[in-house]
């Protein structure tokens, strides 16, 4: 079977705005009372993640949270009935899908968060193997052969910087190694014969190349020769072995998708829309194509036959849109997530037939109301030097021009992250509480161009700063923000942007929120994680060369923590393989040294973001609280 998820959360909305002027235009909504759900009915809501068909098409293989921590499930499609397949209260387990011919099945998972994931396998009966033992090791799976008798890995057992890529065969589990990977590469799709295997090579973010790996003569080959930055990355064999598939910039702002006569070596656009093309992959049969698009901070899915490429049309979901499509091996049927603002991910199942999609799955808590929920709005604005800057606004319900309320601006991770629409249970959470919050895209952020994004190559905290406390005006102007009640929080890079907020321009933001952000530079591009290794100068490229300790140090909020002397809320996981655990409890210890109000909370359990619902209730209600407490001393009496 094959998956093409877009990873983006996405959601049907109306794009309201297109510059500050317009976004006033919303402050004329009539306000009105919602109930206020407890973070405990927030987290009620279920998560799902995956799809995988089983081999006689009467199942669907995914993962769930609903016992506290992701889990292994089976869903019959006919009764829509869920059977729990694993039994982890600990650590997190995705599944990955179910065997060609029979009902074993792959999964991953880490150890508390940190990152170090093995593949498992687990049969019919419970008996599970760890397929890649050992210590300080890192393994991902890659795909199933066409001929169902093989399966590839990818590890860094041999050398933790760079993955290989081991052949495990279906009926046996044994494996041999296809590709040692000595330079870098990071291995992509295996042509239908096995005999070829895609390498994406990265110089920069700007700037990378493909490579075909052949495993009868053992020979690399060079297949995007080119001058200056482009980027080129594979995406998908044809099913006849003809053709590979890629996306590049090469002449253009946005990534298109483009395919490679492997006999010809000529290349030809098969799409080229103004926005990201993020994805495409082939059914195994090779009867349908399927294409993801970032469009404007949603995911758009394409569908296609893929012989003279007619555009099939996936049946539609009233009030959301669908995100990722499975479909099963005999192309017979799909399964979809659909999602939208007030509805997280549901999955859906369809036949191909004149029937309507089947849902299979209610994700959001009986108890929450969805009409009390808030759909996100695209809404633009001109930053301080006329750039035009994206972002998502929430608003409440209840926000008016005579009950204002308090504000948010929400950074995404990255660097080069971006906020895109969809469902997010702590964000829904604060909005319900009467919170606004603005998912703010500044400059650097991807989606919106390769001009965009390079704007704040070294140069962070900086312009990327400047459009956060821009967004401010933007927020007042609507009329239902009170202006001396604004914060903001972010995670990971928007983590180091809070901090930043806090530390460089202190008297902007009311407080901040820090999601084990980064708060030296030094020490996080010094200590990144080994597998890192082979996209180091790309980061080199974007933060500054990590010798430069004069930059770094000019652009790390711990070192300029004496400036800080707005409250600051810090979550941090003891298990972060990426931003260490050091780098809040030095932060945290230099900015009480200022007599600010901090709180600090560190969960044992967790890595690089908080995976456990017990976490997530914990961090969640403390950040209310938080926010609460200290944006609630500067209300504006009206």
């Amino acid at each position: 079977m094959t998956t093409l998820d877009l990873i983006l959360r996405s959601s049907i909305c109306i794009v309201i705005c297109t510059s500050t002027n317009a976004s006033l235009a919303i402050s004329q909504t009539q306000s009105h009372e919602v109930p206020k759900y407890t973070i405990e009915q927030f987290l009620e809501t279920i998560n799902y993640r995956g799809a995988s068909f089983s081999p006689d098409n009467t199942k669907i293989l995914v993962s769930s949270d609903e016992s506290g921590v992701f889990n292994a499930y089976s869903i019959t499609i006919e009764t829509g009935d869920k059977t729990r397949l694993t039994q982890s209260m600990t650590d997190s387990i995705l599944a990955i899908g179910y065997f060609p011919n029979d009902e074993r099945f792959l999964y991953s998972a880490d150890q508390g968060g940190n990152e170090l994931n093995h593949i498992f396998v687990r049969t019919p009966d419970g008996t599970v193997q760890d397929l890649t033992p050992g210590e300080n090791l890192k393994a991902q799976f890659a795909n199933w052969s066409r001929d169902d008798k093989y399966f590839y890995l990818h590890t860094n057992e041999r050398d933790q910087r760079y993955f290989d890529v081991y052949r495990y065969r279906v009926d046996d589990l044994s494996r041999e190694l296809v590709f040692q990977n000595d330079d870098g590469f990071f291995p992509g799709p295996v042509s239908p014969d096995g005999n070829l295997i895609a390498l994406n090579k990265i110089d920069t973010r700007d700037n990378s190349d493909v490579y075909l790996y052949n495993l009868s003569d053992q020979s690399t080959r060079h297949l995007t020769p080119h001058d200056g930055d482009i980027n080129f990355s594979s995406a998908d064999f044809s099913p006849d072995g003809k053709y590979l598939l890629m996306t590049t910039d090469q002449d253009h702002e946005f990534k298109y998708l483009i395919k490679y006569d492997l006999q010809t070596a000529q290349f030809e656009t098969v799409m080229k829309p103004d926005w990201d093309v993020v994805g495409a992959a082939f059914s195994k049969r090779g009867k349908y194509l399927g294409i993801g698009i970032n469009e404007d901070s949603r995911a758009v899915f394409k569908f296609y036959e893929y012989s003279g490429m007619r555009s099939i049309e996936l049946p539609s979901i009233p009030g959301a849109s669908v995100t990722s499509v499975t479909i099963a091996s005999d192309e017979s049927c799909i399964a979809m997530y659909a999602t939208s603002g007030k509805m997280p991910r549901d999955l859906m199942y369809y036949d191909f037939g004149p029937s309507t999609p089947k849902q299979l799955t209610r994700s959001l808590n009986r108890e929450i109301d969805a009409e009390h929920l808030v759909n996100g709005d695209v809404v633009r604005f001109d930053s301080f030097d006329g750039i035009e800057i994206p972002g998502i606004l929430y608003k409440p319900h209840q926000a008016s021009a005579n009950d204002k309320a308090p504000a948010l601006v929400w950074v995404h991770g990255g660097p080069g992250g971006q906020s895109t629409l969809g469902y997010r249970d702590l964000i829904q959470f604060l909005v319900n509480h009467g919170y606004v919050v603005y998912a703010i895209n500044n400059r650097g952020s991807s989606g919106y161009g390769r001009s965009f994004q390079q704007l704040d190559d070294r140069k962070h905290g900086e312009g990327d700063l400047d459009d956060c406390v821009a967004s401010k005006k933007m927020l007042i102007d609507t009329g239902y923000v009170d202006g001396d009640r604004i914060g903001i929080i972010g995670g990971s890079y928007g983590g180091y942007m809070v901090c930043a907020a806090l530390a460089f321009r202190p008297d902007e933001f009311d407080v901040g929120i820090n999601l084990f952000g980064v708060t030296n530079w030094v020490r996080t591009l010094n200590s990144i994680p080994p597998w890192w290794e082979a996209q180091r100068k790309s980061l080199e490229v974007e933060m500054g060369d990590f010798d430069d300790i004069e930059y770094l140090t000019s652009i790390s909020p711990l070192f300029h923590a004496s400036n800080i002397k707005k409250p600051l809320l810090v979550l941090q996981g003891a298990n972060d393989p990426r931003v260490l655990q050091v780098e809040s409890d030095d932060m945290v210890e230099a900015v009480r040294r200022n007599g600010v109000p901090v709180e600090y909370i560190i969960f044992d359990d967790e890595g690089h973001g908080f995976q456990k619902k017990a976490n997530q209730l914990r961090g969640y209600q403390a950040i209310l609280e938080f926010c609460d407490r200290y944006l609630e001393q500067g209300k504006t009496s009206e």
